[in-house]
């Protein structure tokens, strides 16, 4: 299991190291695209002074992430919006100490700008108060450790572009895992099916509706594949980024169909028992500390549990690593849709046991049809 995470090393001079996978290299703290938010040994944060380097900071952020814009007054409003992201970097540190936070890909976004490109969970839904609630299940004999991943059921990292749809790929995922446990075979599904075809409503409120890049909730996905008959390959419609297409679905070409799906409990124990034996499951998450996450666990004092990302949980560590300062945490393995170079590998580890980020608040699992 550990050797899957990049691990966060405390030296004996209390200095911390990270891993970052970035485009088949890692990233350790001597980079200065995270050695300024990172402990400088004294137990303080890189501040202001840093700062003063940004211009330097800002070169490699373009080099790194092949950034380029189209005018200088774009340039210097990039600039300025990056400076104020290497602050707020530095105050999610504080807040959020066992993981390492720095400059991502996103570090020329406002916050807004990544809401609204990268997230995608539709606020207007909500679970249906008639929701199908999963059965309860024992929970004596859950391993302590357990990952998806290293039983197959996992396909690899995807990225949903500057599109609100992360809703499609938290579905996706989880009917993969669902569709693998039922027939023996991991097939990678088409989340631009669900973009451009799927626009299930809320029975509550009829104007809520998944909307493509603009949202949507995963619940209402499962409903839409329920009623639709399934879901296609993603070789055979394969996802674009936009949601200005027509729906080009074709029925005889559906390889995993939903049998049922259902909401879990806000009890962790089920929500691990759940995993464990239906597969990697479908939950929400508030993701404003993802925007700066480069890695370790991340558990921040103070998080928001308003639900605005949707993400795939395939896994769970009995003690993730923290420097020697802080107690080792129990975490969730999180799969997100932002690429294999954000984050761990695509990954983003966050802690058990106190609804960190609203991660236990809207939690489905579905199960597919075997034949």
């Amino acid at each position: 299991m550990a050797s899957r995470f990049p691990l966060l090393f405390l030296s004996s001079l209390l200095v911390v190291a990270s891993c970052w996978c970035v485009e088949g290299g890692t990233l350790d703290s001597n980079d200065p695209l995270i050695r300024q938010v990172v402990d400088h040994g004294d137990g303080a944060i890189a501040g202001d002074n840093e700062l003063l380097n940004a211009d330097h900071h800002f070169s490699i952020f373009k080099s790194k992430f092949s950034k380029s814009y189209a005018s200088q007054e774009e340039h210097d409003h990039r600039f300025s919006v990056f400076k104020a992201n290497l602050r707020r970097a530095i105050r999610h540190q504080k807040l959020d100490p066992s993981a390492v936070h720095g400059v991502t890909q996103f570090s020329d976004l406002t916050p807004r700008e990544f809401r609204n490109r990268f997230l995608g969970i539709n606020r207007r839904l909500r679970l249906p108060s008639d929701a199908r609630e999963a059965p309860v299940l024992p929970t004596n004999d859950l391993p302590k450790d357990f990952d998806w991943r290293d039983h197959g059921a996992v396909t690899a990292v995807k990225n949903q572009g500057s599109c609100g749809s992360c809703w499609s790929f938290s579905t996706t995922g989880a009917l993969e895992g669902a569709n693998y446990l039922a027939t023996g075979k991991l097939v990678s599904l088409s989340e631009q099916q669900l973009v451009e075809c799927d626009h299930e409503c809320d029975p509550e409120d009829k104007n809520s509706c998944d909307s493509g890049c603009n949202g949507g909730l995963m619940n209402s996905a499962f409903e839409y594949t329920l009623k639709a008959g399934g879901l296609m390959r993603e070789e055979d419609y394969p996802y674009t980024g936009t949601d200005r297409g027509t729906c080009k679905f074709d029925k005889s070409k559906v390889v995993a169909k939903v049998a049922n799906f259902s909401v879990v409990s806000l009890d962790e124990d089920q929500i691990a028992a759940n995993l464990v034996k239906n597969g990697p499951l479908a939950v929400a998450i508030n993701a404003v500390f993802m925007q700066t996450y480069v890695g370790g666990v991340s558990c921040p004092y103070i998080c928001s549990k308003r639900l605005d990302h949707g993400v795939l949980l395939v896994g769970y560590g009995e003690a993730g690593y923290a420097p020697i300062r802080l107690k080792e945490k129990p975490y969730w393995i999180i799969k997100n849709s932002w690429g294999e170079n954000w984050g761990e590998n695509g990954y983003y580890n966050i802690c058990r046991g106190r609804n960190i980020c609203g991660v236990d608040s809207m939690v489905s699992t579905v199960a597919a049809v075997s034949s």
